[in-house]
């Protein structure tokens, strides 16, 4: 069965929760740890068959939110989803006070009682209300960013088809399109201004009512983050500002010489060659086949993976009107199917997508055994070490997408790899910012930006363009509306997948097993447990993010040039 013919049906939401009550209380009289073990087995079934019909909604309507059905739909979770974590919330409230605890902890691990923890403190039924709200808005800023529809060259065309024109050797026609890219979202300014004050407003509330100071630490405890803190992090951004951003500066220095200008404007910063960016040699159905070659060459167990992926459907890639921006995988639980979805629009992203979200489906996919749902997936700022580490294994395979441009696609992107690290952590701080200020005005949250972007990205140049000179360049980074305080994960998971290409280079098959191995872990573990489990070093540990990026810098600094 492919994934255009699995069936959807709306959970009735009555029996949805009579049975998930008569699994809990199956759970709460059990009379021994093997007993509750069963009755746990039967609580995440009731809970895969709402989630499934969930999963397939929202990849229905993010595929096209034109279609009124699956808008409606949509609709329908954002509004009684809250319901459902609210039985999950007792349920963990009886697993953590389960009398077999021990014996429990014994057979999971602990990871799962910290995760029931975190999710018991972020949860009330009084927030409930609250909890609608945010998603119905976090619904409506995808809609308005999918809404586009904007006259170029010819064409109405979506955010996500501006991606060649911006990358054109053409100056002229990079400023135009940028500019008109940009012009669409500052005719939205004041919607998406609003949109995100709201947000702010209901999260600080829901903050308050659970005791929380402000929603910074709720943030962290939502995102299921439980060893480390805000200090942490703030020590982690520090070694990024004192050891990449003069790195960063360098490669848009030398950028912008290779470009033949003096400085880089922000319409210039995503094209890299004069003559243009390595691009890939061919359309989405011969890409897809390319990444089917590379996959089953890769390993016997991504040979396994794509041709399940490839045979049951499960992705959704090209740009198309009405299609949500970005891309993303889920997992629909009841199909054991992992499913990609994103924008190709011709350009090197589109292998990126097929690195980068491969990574996280093929460890989905590795991990579906896991004995709990809770260790599907790990916390996010593990996962993103799946998917970004995948981007680097796949760098011996690079020709079979970019016939004589595979070094220069090698190149950039471990450049672009670099450069992302600064503005990584400036969403990051600014978020702590607003969230510690929630009494900001609009006005005020666009200065901070401003004053966070000239810290992290000093050589930005916005060349007059008003609507971005505001401080407005965040508005368009998804996760600050819909997943808060989710962005420093794929920094921290970028330190780490530098060091999986480290090892690579002296040891490929090593490497790519200990990648296999952290895997198939899951969600086991927390996020520090996982770095340890694979080997790695922590980011947050003093040094480390001095020598990773030293030895990326030294990789760059001998790259050999000619074959550009």
């Amino acid at each position: 069965m492919t994934f255009s013919e699995f069936p959807y049906t709306r959970p009735d939401l009555e029996t949805f929760e009579q049975t998930f009550t008569e699994a809990l209380e199956v759970f709460q009289k059990a009379d021994s740890a093997a007993s509750q073990i069963a009755a746990m087995e039967a609580i995440n079934e009731v809970r895969s068959g709402f989630d499934t019909q969930m999963q397939i909604a929202m990849i229905r309507h993010t595929i096209d939110t034109r279609d009124a059905f699956y808008a409606g739909e949509q609709a329908f979770y954002d509004e009684h989803s809250p319901i459902v974590e609210n039985l999950v919330s007792q349920y963990y409230k009886a697993l953590v006070g389960s009398p077999f605890r021990k014996e429990l902890e014994a057979h999971f691990g602990p990871q799962l009682f910290r995760l029931a923890d975190m999710s018991l403190k972020t949860f009330s039924p009084e927030i409930m209300d609250l909890l609608v709200q945010e998603n119905k808005l976090g619904t409506k800023y995808t809609e308005i960013l999918a809404s586009a529809s904007i006259p170029f060259e010819g064409e109405e065309r979506n955010l996500s088809e501006f991606g060649p024109f911006m990358r054109s050797p053409d100056r002229d026609l990079r400023k135009r399109a940028a500019e008109a890219r940009w012009g669409f979202l500052a005719e939205k300014r004041s919607d998406l201004e609003q949109i995100f004050h709201e947000l702010v407003q209901v999260r600080h509330a829901m903050a308050s009512k659970l005791g929380y100071d402000n929603f910074i630490r709720m943030g962290y405890d939502r995102m299921l983050r439980s060893d480390y803190d805000e200090e942490r992090s703030a020590f982690y951004r520090e070694q990024i500002r004192k050891y990449v951003v003069p790195i960063a500066g360098q490669i848009r220095q030398e950028q912008a010489g290779r470009l033949g200008l003096d400085h880089l404007k922000y319409y210039d910063e995503a094209l890299q060659f004069p003559d243009g960016n390595a691009t890939p040699n061919g359309d989405p159905d011969w890409i897809i086949a390319q990444g089917r070659k590379m996959y089953e060459d890769l390993s016997a167990e991504t040979t396994g993976f794509i041709h399940y992926m490839l045979d049951n459907g499960l992705m959704d890639l090209v740009a198309k009107k009405g299609k949500a921006g970005g891309g993303y995988c889920t997992y629909i639980t009841g199909h054991n199917a992992p499913f990609i979805f994103s924008n190709f629009n011709g350009t090197s992203g589109d292998i990126d997508v097929l690195t980068h979200e491969v990574g996280h489906a093929f460890q989905v996919y590795l991990s579906k055994d896991q004995p709990t749902v809770e260790y599907y997936w790990p916390t996010s700022d593990a996962a993103e070490i799946h998917s970004m580490s995948m981007e680097f294994f796949t760098y011996p395979f690079m020709d079979l997408f970019f016939n004589g441009k595979a070094e220069r696609y090698r190149f950039s992107h471990t450049l672009e790899s670099v450069l992302f690290l600064p503005y990584g952590v400036a969403v990051d701080e600014f978020q702590h910012v607003v969230y510690g200020h929630p009494d900001m005005s609009v006005e005020e949250r666009n200065q901070a930006w401003k004053e966070i972007e000239a810290k992290y990205l000093p050589d930005r140049d916005f060349d007059g363009f008003s609507h971005l000179s505001a401080g407005t360049w965040w508005q368009t980074q998804s996760h600050i509306y819909q997943s808060p305080f989710y962005y420093i994960d794929y920094t921290l998971a970028q330190m780490c997948a530098f060091q999986f290409w480290m090892l690579a280079k002296e040891d490929r098959n090593a490497a790519f097993d200990r990648y296999i191995r952290l895997c198939k872990a899951g969600g086991s573990r927390s996020f520090l447990e996982l770095v340890d489990y694979a080997g790695l070093q922590s980011p947050f540990e003093q040094g480390v993010v001095e020598n990773v990026i030293g030895k990326v810098s030294d990789w760059i600094a001998n790259f050999d040039r000619s074959h550009l």
